[in-house]
């Protein structure tokens, strides 16, 4: 009769094979897991990451906008105009538009202020009898040239620049922020 080691075989006298290696299965379905999970966080990021770099590598030329002849603009006066960003987004709709506020010193000489306060970005109005532009949010007031009167306000309003070309004002405008600032 044939001894075998009791270990291996079973009530019948048949081999059987050896119980897995619980720590390889382990190990190896850990890193099947850890594959999956960077597999899914590199998914996640390669977007993301497109997103944040892509601004910093696209062109960021100026774009002049028309924004009305110059007989629109009485000397003396400050008007509210709109045009397009530089950047619109086909999807963007209104968001696409911004405005801006002309003011006409002299006869050849336009000055174009950004309608948002520099304490929070809200927009601000112009008051003609003061002729003073107030932010209604925090109570922001800037003189008629754009430099701080009162209020939370940080800078003065910042500057687009402006030409007169083809019979037309034209703002000039970038897809970055504008941070051109009066000099008061």
């Amino acid at each position: 009769m044939n001894q075998e080691n009791p270990e291996t075989t079973g009530p019948n006298q048949l081999p059987i094979a050896n119980p897995p290696d619980n720590d390889s299965r382990r190990d190896f379905m850990m890193k099947v897991s850890l594959g999956l999970g960077g597999l899914a966080a590199t998914a996640v990021a390669v977007p993301v990451v497109g997103a944040l770099v892509a601004p910093l590598l696209a062109d960021k030329s100026e774009v002049w906008r028309s924004v009305g002849a110059p007989d629109q603009f009485p000397v003396g006066t400050t008007k509210l105009v709109r045009f397009e960003n530089a950047d619109p987004l086909k999807w963007a709709g209104e968001t696409a538009h911004t405005a801006a506020w002309v003011r006409r010193e002299t006869d050849d000489d336009f000055v174009v202020f950004s309608v948002n306060c520099t304490h929070l970005g809200c927009p601000v109005r112009w008051e003609a009898d003061a002729e003073l532009f107030m932010c209604p949010c925090h109570g922001g007031v800037y003189y008629r040239d754009g430099t701080v009167a009162a209020g939370p306000p940080p800078k003065p309003l910042p500057r687009y620049d402006v030409r007169v070309a083809g019979g037309q004002v034209q703002v000039g405008t970038a897809p970055i922020p504008i941070t051109k600032f009066s000099d008061g």
